[in-house]
C-alpha cells in the first residue's frame, strides 16, 4: 500500500484551480443515523445537485457528541469551519442558503466553530 505524503493529501483537498474545496460532512455513525442523518445527507446531496452548487457532500463517522446529532460540519472558503447540531431539513436549507451561498454563518444552529 502506497503511503500518501502530506503534499499529496493537500492536493486532494483542493479544486483544480488550486483553491480549497468546499465541503459538507454529515455524521453517519449509528447515533447520527438514528437521529436522522441519512435523511439530512440525502437532502444535501439532492439540493446540491439540483442547485448546481460546487461543494462536496461527504459522510463521516461519529464525533462523540451523540446528544447533538445529526451533526454537520461545513467548510466554505472565506469562513471558519463550523459544526451545526441537531440538523434537520429546515436547518439544512438554512445552511445551504446562508452559509454556502450567502457566506454567512447560521448563528442560531452552531454547535462548534473550528479554528
Amino acid at each position: 500500500m502506497n503511503k500518501l505524503s502530506p503534499a499529496d493529501l493537500e492536493k486532494m483537498q483542493k479544486a483544480p484551480n488550486g483553491a480549497p474545496k468546499d465541503w459538507i460532512k454529515v455524521g453517519m455513525g449509528s447515533c447520527g443515523i438514528a437521529a436522522g442523518a441519512e435523511e439530512v445527507y440525502n437532502f444535501f446531496a439532492e439540493e446540491v445537485k439540483k442547485r448546481n452548487l460546487q461543494i462536496d457532500i461527504k459522510k463521516c463517522g461519529c464525533a462523540g457528541s451523540c446528544y447533538a446529532e445529526p451533526l454537520v460540519e461545513v467548510s466554505v472558503s472565506g469562513l471558519p469551519s463550523v459544526v451545526y447540531g441537531t440538523v434537520n431539513k429546515e436547518i439544512a436549507t438554512k445552511i445551504l442558503e446562508k452559509h454556502v451561498i450567502s457566506k454567512m454563518l447560521v448563528n442560531d444552529c452552531i454547535f462548534e466553530v473550528l479554528i
